[in-house]
């Protein structure tokens, strides 16, 4: 059973960058589809982007598209999350998780998921 920890959160004023890591313990990591979710206080969570396996292919939000990029290293096992131009409606705790696929933001289950990691955007 994989097991995801995300890190690299934190506070940062509007504008500004973060880059968030995701990484894997147990499982077979390259073989994964992955995603990334956020949840901002009051609000449902929901998707970010998500990358294939190779790291070929990836799909973003359209809140999120061209201001962030998703990527992985497989024999690190780790994604990562880079995030430019932020905006205080960024806001949220950030979520990896394991996918069944690469066309739908469907989680693979409930064990799936990472803890979170906080970023907060002033402005």
């Amino acid at each position: 059973q994989v097991q995801l920890q995300e890190s690299g959160g934190g506070s940062v004023q509007a504008g500004g960058s973060l880059r968030l890591s995701c990484t894997a313990s147990r499982g077979t990591f390259g073989n994964y589809f992955m995603g990334w979710f956020r949840q901002a206080p009051g609000k449902a969570r929901e998707p970010v982007g998500r990358i294939n396996w190779l790291g070929s292919i990836t799909h973003y939000a359209d809140s999120v598209k061209d201001r962030f990029t998703i990527s992985r290293d497989n024999a690190k096992n780790t994604m990562f999350l880079q995030m430019n131009s932020l905006r205080p409606e960024d806001t949220a705790v950030y979520y990896c998780a394991v996918l069944k696929g690469t066309t739908n933001f469907d989680v693979r289950g409930l064990d799936y998921w990472g803890q979170g990691t906080q970023v907060t955007v002033s402005s």
